[in-house]
């Protein structure tokens, strides 16, 4: 039998950002020899056969996880890949009976963090014991400033592996998808694909629409939020809607390239990412992108790659008056710009030269 990684976090399968980046660690893994599983509070797209699925480690579960259980998920892994459960005390009682597990495991622990518990504003208190220090663990980051701050308080064999993209996906049906949320040819649709949470400020984007329709007042726009709302945000995102002063559209299209297809633009007015996928993703739909300059939003810019900011709506107002050539000759070099840091084919290699740094030369 090969070599066997499992991956083990809050909920995995859905297209919540740790569940996306966690597929394509996995086809990177398979890439590398290793046959994978997962095991996760929740999986939310059907499951399969050799899933464990563990409900108290979910987000939201009250009952005290069962740490023989957890043991058992993992005990034939060759390498285990904790993913986020144990970065942030969302759950605090699933994600230390996690720590314990990976930490009496015998197999290699990967420690993904794609936040922390200090760049959340309501989680900064509980910091203390997040995330764990397992001894021979490696703490894989997805973006350097957190590589900074972990080894700023002292925590061992830390790297940054940050997110991966297909650059040349398949395009998605505009048409079919602007007719099933009931957009018309001449609207300008806005997407912002996030859930509703508040470091997501949905005001700053419905703000950002409000100022791009005062100067472009010929088209309609329509505010697309791709949802739900969580972390009890749901009554603040009612009553934002009830005051938009721009029409809001909320619900997931069936495939992210759909939704990019359908949209005109894509807003992205978080205060806070880990990474900022839709960033990347727009580039490779071939979108243009407006983002609030959250502080990761640097790292990305450094690799060339360009984005319109939330601030000066003008700047994007003349870009959508441009030819199409104009604008095809922007997206052909974004692209290639993201191509040299972001395509997906390059993860494998990432995650093994990661892997061969920190000593694990040999399984």
């Amino acid at each position: 039998m090969g070599r066997q990684a499992v991956t083990i976090s809050f909920r995995l399968g859905g297209e919540d950002g740790v569940s996306v980046e966690a597929r394509k660690w996995h086809w990177a893994l398979r890439e590398l020899g290793f046959a994978t599983r997962r095991v996760a509070g929740s999986i939310e797209d059907g499951g399969q056969p050799d899933d464990v699925v563990l409900p108290t480690l979910a987000i939201d579960a009250t009952d005290r996880p069962d740490e023989r259980a957890i043991s058992a998920a993992i005990e034939a892994a060759d390498l285990v890949v904790v993913d986020n459960i144990c970065s942030l005390p969302l759950n605090r009682d699933a994600a230390q009976a996690v720590a314990r597990a990976a930490a009496r495991h015998r197999g290699r622990v990967v420690l993904r963090h794609h936040d922390l518990p200090w760049q959340r504003r309501n989680l900064k208190h509980l910091e203390a014991d997040f995330p764990p220090r397992i001894e021979g663990a490696l703490h894989a980051t997805v973006n350097l400033r957190s590589r900074r701050e972990l080894q700023a308080r002292r925590y061992e064999n830390v790297t940054t592996i940050h997110n991966y993209f297909d650059l040349a996906p398949p395009a998605g049906d505009r048409a079919a998808t602007r007719k099933a949320f009931g957009f018309t040819d001449d609207d300008l649709v806005m997407f912002q694909p996030a859930r509703a949470i508040e470091r997501k400020n949905v005001p700053g984007g419905l703000r950002f629409a409000q100022r791009l329709h005062h100067l472009a007042p010929d088209r309609a726009i329509q505010y697309w939020l791709s949802g739900p709302a969580e972390d009890g945000y749901a009554p603040t995102l009612e009553r934002l809607l009830d005051r938009s002063p721009v029409a809001v559209t909320m619900g997931r299209a069936d495939h992210a390239g759909d939704a990019y297809a359908a949209a005109d633009l894509v807003v992205f007015p978080s205060t806070w990412e880990g990474f900022g996928n839709p960033i990347i993703e727009a580039t490779a739909f071939r979108r243009p992108c407006a983002a609030y300059p959250y502080p990761v939003l640097a790292e990305i810019l450094a690799s060339g790659v360009r984005v319109f900011s939330t601030e000066h709506p003008e700047q994007l107002v003349r870009f959508l008056g441009e030819p199409a050539e104009v604008c095809n000759r922007y997206f052909d070099a974004n692209v290639r710009r993201a191509e040299l840091s972001f395509a997906l084919a390059d993860l494998p290699v990432a995650i093994e030269e990661a892997f061969a740094a920190h000593g694990w030369l040999a399984w």
